[in-house]
């Protein structure tokens, strides 16, 4: 019979039988029930602080086509200002003909939609009350990778459903509904379901560092949120004006690789451009003399290698500013000034 070793209690090795029909159990370190209780106090407490300020969010959309039966929608949301602010996702609360919250404490309110941006996928809603439990808002930019993480909402309709994790990656990029590139999400193993959908994640002191916006289907495990840092850029906008300020030149274009004859002639530092392919009469870009097949390759100066840069230069900033834009057509390069108007929203 073979034999095994074991440690016996005064901590010397012994040999014993081995029996294939046990398997050996090996009792938890001390010191590691006490991280994993440290653990859970942590999770706990988050939760305690935080959940009284998330919300279900229910939402009515009329049918496309003109029929008078209702869509109904869910989501999540939380409130970040004592005085009724509440923040969700942009596809949540977009074009809802009715929007009503509910809280952790039974409480049902009407909400009014005060602004959005599908650009960023969020959008804030305001409901009738007052000295609200509110998330503080954290930073983003103080999060690493494989920090711990919860995420709380509402999944397919369940109520106040706590998940933990790590934070996967930072610096993630992904296309909102409208096409634009949405920069710096999160990435995080905290298990998010349909109806998290502008929840918080919070950090393990329970600020916010996101807002919950998508999945990866069927993959398991990976959830991005949009950085908290990146929210407080949006809200200030969107309580003012009730949507996000951005410029525009008016181009339609679509990303090329520049020939290598005209990176080395122009002494090009990127090897591609923004193709123009539809120009509207009387923008600015109109206006400055570009015309379609031209490929932009420069904006204040600064490289464009393609249509996200184009978009993440044309910010509220640019209204009204004067600048140039660079482009080649055929063989020349054209410097032309330029003032881009506000993008209608």
């Amino acid at each position: 019979m073979s034999t095994v070793l074991t440690v016996t209690d005064g901590g010397s090795l012994r040999e014993s039988p081995s029996d294939p029909t046990q398997i050996p159990v090996t009792p938890n370190h001390p010191d590691d029930t006490e991280l994993l209780d440290a653990y859970s106090r942590a999770v706990s407490g988050v939760v305690e602080r935080a959940a009284p300020a998330v919300v279900s969010v229910a939402v009515q959309h009329r049918r496309r086509g003109g029929a008078r039966r209702q869509e109904r929608g869910h989501g999540s949301g939380f409130v970040f200002t004592p005085d009724g602010f509440i923040l969700t996702n942009s596809h949540v609360a977009h074009g809802a003909t009715k929007t009503e919250v509910a809280f952790a404490d039974g409480r049902r309110l009407r909400a009014e939609l005060v602004g959005d941006d599908p650009e960023t996928d969020l959008a804030i809603l305001r409901v009738d009350a007052s000295s609200l439990i509110a998330a503080p808002l954290g930073d983003s930019a103080a999060l690493r990778v494989g920090q711990v993480v919860i995420a709380i909402g509402n999944p397919l309709g369940f109520q106040s459903t706590v998940t933990a994790g790590v934070v996967s990656a930072l610096g993630r990029s992904f296309r909102s509904v409208s096409g634009r590139l949405i920069d710096n999400v999160i990435q995080t193993d905290a298990a998010l379901n349909p109806g998290n959908s502008g929840g918080p994640l919070l950090d393990s002191r329970g600020n916010v560092v996101g807002v919950n916006t998508a999945v990866i289907l069927p993959a398991q495990g990976i959830c991005f949120a949009v950085a908290v840092n990146t929210v407080k850029l949006v809200v200030g906008q969107l309580i003012a004006y009730g949507h996000v300020r951005r410029a525009r030149i008016g181009v339609g274009g679509q990303n090329v690789s520049l020939p290598r004859l005209a990176v080395r002639a122009h002494r090009l530092i990127q090897p591609s451009g923004v193709l123009i392919t539809t120009i509207e009469s009387g923008s600015p870009a109109d206006t400055a003399g570009l015309q379609t097949g031209d490929i932009i390759v420069a904006f204040d100066g600064k490289p464009v290698h393609g249509i996200d840069d184009l978009h993440r230069m044309l910010t509220g900033e640019r209204i009204g500013a004067a600048t140039t834009v660079a482009a080649v057509r055929k063989a020349e390069r054209l410097e032309l000034p330029i003032t881009a108007t506000e993008s209608r929203p």
